[in-house]
């Protein structure tokens, strides 16, 4: 049954940590630009506040694998995702406007306003993310229910190759050169859009023609009543991010911390977001016999190597040279680096804890 798990997962933790590395190929980019600090504190602080936005449909995936068992059903999930995209890509269209949207961006968390235009024009650049990232996941995981989780790695593979031809293809442009913050925005929207057109012909590929015509229709209050737990989880713990950077950008060097903590972010979950992934074992095996005492310990396996993975990385010279070499930063940016990235190696513990209690409620 392990074998079985491995099987199902290795696509999904694949493409978990591409998206990682492509991070630190954008972060590099970014490093390399004009005003590269400043471009960091920007797109960190953009990026955040795009988090919480794409919160509640982070987790769709779940609803793709779980609830969708026939066309009936595909059809109303898919326009339920797709109605609550809209609306958080239009709550991003007013983050990046003036009025309430510069009042959140500037006036509380207490930044210039130039920093403020540079992170304001990311937000309005990024505003079809919350609805492409939702259907994504929403796509990825009836991909999954079908055991097709292989497209999942494809689209993970495609989208990284995307973000890191885009990095090099973008910053000797003059138009980068004279408004750094495009390089990240357009990389990050061109490898999710590209990620979404794989994982749609996928869908039409393979998992739409594995649904059965008929069956128990599903409503839209079922899968609000589904979709809502987790949305509320996503939410809170996106919003940790801008709340740090609220905090951040109102202390000593606040730019300086805002673009540490940019990098720190992306790298520091590399040796962890793949743990995440677990939560799909318990709804796509929960018919086999005796499955839930080997995903349990299965998932404490996989909370134990990420926690080496974090000890190697991060507790030994490696970190430095990932942050000196690869992602081509400061020494002084480094060396700020270097504790937030030790906590970083204890987040295994609480994500291994989340997978394990996902199993009990199955």
């Amino acid at each position: 049954m392990y074998a079985q798990f491995i099987r199902f997962l290795a696509p999904l933790i694949l493409a978990m940590v591409a998206q990682g590395l492509s991070a630190q190929f954008l972060n590099g980019g970014m490093a390399r630009v004009p005003q590269a600090i400043e471009t960091l504190a920007a797109f960190g602080l953009a990026h955040g506040l795009i988090t919480v936005m794409s919160g509640p449909l982070h987790q769709s995936r779940q609803l793709g694998l779980a609830m969708i068992d026939n066309e009936g059903q595909l059809r109303t999930g898919t326009r339920t995702v797709v109605v609550i995209g809209i609306a958080l890509s239009l709550a991003t269209a007013i983050l990046g406007l003036g009025g309430p949207g510069r009042w959140i961006v500037q006036d509380l968390h207490g930044i210039e306003s130039t920093l403020a235009d540079q992170a304001q024009t990311a937000m309005l650049w990024l505003i079809p993310l919350p609805l492409v990232s939702g259907l994504s996941r929403y796509y990825s995981g009836l991909l999954a229910h079908a055991r097709r989780t292989q497209i999942v790695s494809a689209s993970a593979l495609v989208g990284i190759g995307v973000r890191i031809g885009s990095v090099f293809m973008l910053l000797p442009m003059a138009v980068v050169k004279g408004q750094p913050i495009l390089l990240p925005v357009a990389v990050t929207l061109l490898g999710a859009v590209s990620e979404y057109l794989v994982l749609i012909w996928g869908h039409l590929r393979f998992s739409r023609p594995a649904l059965p015509r008929t069956g128990p229709p599903v409503s839209v209050a079922a899968i609000l009543a589904f979709l809502w737990p987790l949305a509320v989880i996503m939410i809170f713990q996106g919003a940790s991010r801008p709340l740090i950077n609220l905090f951040v950008s109102r202390g000593a060097d606040a730019t300086q911390s805002l673009a540490v903590l940019t990098i720190v972010y992306a790298l520091g979950h590399i040796h962890y977001g793949w743990v995440s992934e677990i939560r799909s074992l318990a709804p796509a095996f929960r018919d086999a016999a005796g499955s839930l005492y080997a995903i349990r310990r299965f998932v404490v396996a996989c909370g134990a190597i990420s926690f080496a993975l974090a000890v190697l990385l991060f507790w030994t010279p490696i970190g430095q040279i990932i942050l000196l070499d690869l992602i081509g930063v400061e020494a002084g940016i480094a060396r700020l680096c270097s504790g937030p990235l030790v906590i970083y190696s204890f987040f295994p513990f609480a994500v291994t804890l989340r997978g394990t209690t996902t199993v009990w409620v199955w």
